[in-house]
């Protein structure tokens, strides 16, 4: 980390968050494998660092809740026998929470898709948020373990479920086509709940984001995660540069000044400078 000035990181750190593999990030910037990889590790670090530190007592009115697929190593059918349910080999779940109001995620958590898990995660949701929400998922189940847990009764809590047809065409065109959605289900679970706020809008529209961001989370691509605490790194600082640095189009500010948690707009910068940060206070 000492070799590379700030202006060398926060260059490679804007194309690892425009959604560039690492090797065509060693194309682009003439950087080594190594040093990409140790800088995503190092940036990822102190993004979760300050993440976990100062996304806090978020006061918000509407939190959706979503999680999205990738796999690490191999997918899950190409798993070797002696790998088989080991964490970080084939699918990994990142479970995120998101302020419909301000559009900052407040919460994310990279896992499986479990009910263990699932109270991980809503425990650091319900530990950063200020007061009582209304919080909408979809229909997994381990949800309603995961919430109760949590957030006791103090929570308005709903579930929807969407209804898809089967997807039109034949062969690789049919398996590659989302199927429609003809349908919704809303279901109180606790509170109240108002119907016209139960949606998983936004945080689904940020699945793409996520996709679009990080190569890892691209389909069909031979850029996946090789190790599951990489995975990690990427979606911690992806997750920084979302709410710190990345002006949303409809709020014309970043959702971290949104929500009240910074009043500027973070450059790429200064996240590298978190880096430094990190390690004065480890030292």
């Amino acid at each position: 980390m000492n070799r590379l000035s700030i202006e060398e990181r926060s260059k490679i750190i804007g194309c690892l968050v425009e959604g560039n593999s690492i090797r065509a990030i060693c194309r682009m910037t003439g950087a080594a494998k190594g040093t990409v990889i140790k800088l995503l590790a190092d940036v990822g670090a102190a993004c979760g660092e300050y993440h976990n530190k100062h996304v806090r007592n978020v006061q918000s009115r509407r939190v959706q809740c979503d999680e999205i697929w990738s796999f690490c190593y191999s997918k899950e059918k190409n798993i070797p026998a002696d790998c088989k349910g080991v964490f970080g080999y084939g699918d990994v779940w990142t479970w995120t929470g998101l302020c419909a109001d301000t559009k900052l995620i407040i919460s994310f958590y990279v896992g499986l898709r479990d009910v263990i898990d699932a109270l991980h995660f809503m425990d650091d949701l319900r530990g950063r948020l200020a007061n009582r929400v209304q919080l909408t998922t979809d229909g997994h189940k381990a949800y309603l373990v995961a919430v109760n847990e949590a957030f006791g009764g103090d929570v308005d809590y709903a579930m929807l479920q969407k209804i898809y047809s089967e997807p039109k065409g034949k062969g690789n065109e049919k398996r590659y086509s989302a199927g429609e959605c003809c349908g919704i289900k809303r279901r109180k679970i606790a509170g109240h709940p108002v119907k016209g706020d139960i949606s998983t809008s936004y945080v689904e529209r940020q699945n793409l984001t996520m996709r679009m961001s990080m190569r890892r989370f691209t389909r069909l691509t031979n850029a996946f995660s090789k190790k599951v605490e990489n995975l990690a790194y990427a979606v911690a600082l992806h997750f920084m540069h979302y709410n710190f640095c990345r002006i949303h189009q409809t709020l014309r500010v970043t959702p971290a000044m949104e929500a009240g948690l910074t009043d500027h707009v973070w450059s790429l910068e200064e996240i590298a400078a978190l880096v430094d940060h990190s390690e004065e206070v480890s030292a």
